[in-house]
């Protein structure tokens, strides 16, 4: 496989939302250094991609790690499932539990069992293996979303040994956006979509009274979303550039003919978006539950409605406490599991939680912004072509409607 993009046409720079439009309203919250998932602390992101020398393969995988130890210290953990149709593997035990001890991999559709058993191996591997016998419990977490009108999925080229390498090369870098990682083949609003991230800083107070900031950040795997919902910042971006490309189309047959096509296709099989929320705020399960319902907001701000074929799933999860696990295995006994043995915790007094709300909003709207504007036109399986977001329309319309 080659590791160059199919990736081309491009007339003018790509760039995040707020180098394109430096004063664009987006919320109350300043960023973070980097805005971007891994302002959380300890939160480390790899983003790779696969490419083939012929145009049809073009997907990825992105690879989080909630922290260094998160094999023994798990994060609490909430779910959000706006719409159904998708997968995250090992929700079922985040939602029993209220913990998160996994990576987490973001990838395409069909790539899921190769992901989950890349985690394993990844484990044998950085963990190892007691007398022959795996000792330890471990349910991954992998999500998805399709990327099958850009990337041949039947070429399963996503293989373990992927997801062993993304895990081992992960870092507290700003996450790299658009065509990247598990968005390398996605589309959003019927332009170039992908992979963006965004983070704010929320002030507070620790548990003993004093001044303290705390990170909440979003990264998303934008695939969902038909262009006349497109809206920044409330402006409707996507029927204004919608009602310019029909007109254009009106005396151009083929565009015509492949905008119908994709129209057909993603009718059938509208994308997904998956959003990953960190912070370092010590919030409970139900809270963090609560924290990823808040992504419904950042999305619904920017077109998403949650279609029926669409499978819109959010991981909200806190590094504010290490909770153990693997207290029990064939070596080691930590605690008896009949008899109750307390933790000590901080918790957010829920009365004080809804900066932190809001945070997750305005990040998860920056995020799905950043992803659509990094992103650059693509041509991928079958000839098929998705153009990018055009900036320079985009600027000039937020700058003639923006108050």
């Amino acid at each position: 496989m080659s590791s160059t993009s199919t990736t081309g046409g491009n007339k003018q720079p790509r760039m995040r939302i707020r180098d394109l439009l430096p004063n664009l309203y987006l919320g109350d919250y300043k960023p973070g250094p980097l805005n971007s998932l891994t302002d959380v602390p300890g939160v480390l992101v790899h983003t790779q991609e696969i490419f083939d020398d012929n145009g049809t393969v073009n997907t990825g995988i992105t690879s989080i790690l909630p922290r260094d130890n998160w094999f023994y210290k798990a994060c609490y953990a909430g779910i959000f499932r706006f719409n159904g149709s998708g997968e995250m593997t090992g929700s079922h035990w985040i939602d029993e539990t209220g913990l998160l001890h996994s990576p987490i991999i973001i990838t395409n559709s069909f790539a899921v069992g190769a992901a989950y058993q890349g985690i394993y191996e990844y484990a044998i591997k950085t963990l190892g293996v007691a007398k022959g016998q795996i000792d330890w419990f471990l349910l991954p977490v992998v999500a998805e979303t399709f990327d099958g009108y850009l990337n041949d999925l039947s070429r399963f080229v996503v293989k373990p040994e992927h997801i062993v390498k993304g895990l081992e090369s992960v870092s507290s870098d700003r996450v790299r956006e658009g065509n990247v990682g598990g968005g390398t083949g996605m589309i959003c609003h019927y332009f170039k979509g992908g992979t963006g991230s965004s983070s704010r800083i929320v002030e507070g107070f620790d548990s003993k009274g004093e001044p303290k900031s705390y990170t909440v950040a979003a990264l998303v795997q934008a695939n969902y979303g038909r262009p006349n919902h497109l809206r920044i910042s409330g402006v409707p971006v996507g029927r204004i550039l919608a009602q310019e490309a029909a007109k254009a189309a009106e005396n151009d047959p083929a565009k015509k003919a492949a905008e119908e096509e994709l129209k057909r296709e993603k009718d059938r099989k509208d994308g997904s978006i998956i959003v990953t929320i960190a912070t370092d705020a010590p919030l409970h399960p139900t809270q963090l539950q609560r924290l990823a319902k808040r992504a419904t907001v950042g999305l619904a701000r920017v077109g998403g409605n949650g279609h029926n074929p669409s499978g819109d799933i959010f991981l909200a999860f806190s590094t504010g406490n290490e909770i153990p696990v693997q207290s029990i295995s064939m070596e080691r006994r930590a605690v008896d599991p009949f008899k109750p043995t307390p933790v000590t915790v901080d918790l957010v007094d829920d009365s004080s939680i809804n900066g932190l709300f809001e945070a997750a909003a305005d990040a998860t709207e920056e995020s799905i912004y950043n992803a659509l504007c990094m992103a650059e036109t693509m041509v991928g399986n079958q000839g098929h072509k998705i153009e990018e977001l055009p900036l320079g329309k985009v600027k000039d319309i937020l700058e003639k409607y923006m108050v």
